[in-house]
């Protein structure tokens, strides 16, 4: 299984929509066997959903997170853990233990939500050709 976090500076970033590094998080057998940090390239919130997917991301641990990108998280079948903040491997392992605490209804209040149909190509976006 493969865990992505919303990251920066070793800590759970708190927008889904402006994160700028993803840390992944190899786990096999409920064991931790590798993670490594990767830039999203300057990707909005449209394309991330697509950059996690291509990624092979299984689980995302986020803060805040705006209604689109939940949608789209979703569509990509990605399971969603919301309303996290502090040490990213000090969350991913409570995941693994079964005491990550989060908010499902967390949401980004002051994000706009691009709703259902959004096509982020519409909007210059490139949700393909990233490489993880």
């Amino acid at each position: 299984m493969k865990i992505a976090v919303t990251y920066e500076n070793g800590q759970v970033f708190q927008h889904f929509g402006h994160t700028q590094q993803f840390k992944l998080y190899e786990v096999e057998n409920g064991e931790l066997v590798s993670s490594r940090v990767v830039d999203t390239n300057g990707s909005g919130h449209g394309a991330l959903a697509g950059f996690l997917r291509e990624c092979g991301a299984e689980v995302l641990i986020c803060g805040g997170i705006g209604g689109g990108a939940r949608n789209a998280l979703a569509q990509a079948g990605i399971q969603l853990y919301p309303g996290v903040s502090g040490d990213a491997d000090a969350q991913v392992a409570a995941l693994l233990a079964g005491s990550l605490q989060y908010d499902p209804n967390t949401v980004c209040a002051h994000h706009h939500n691009h709703g259902e149909g959004h096509n982020c190509g519409a909007h210059g976006h490139d949700c393909g050709g990233h490489r993880c």
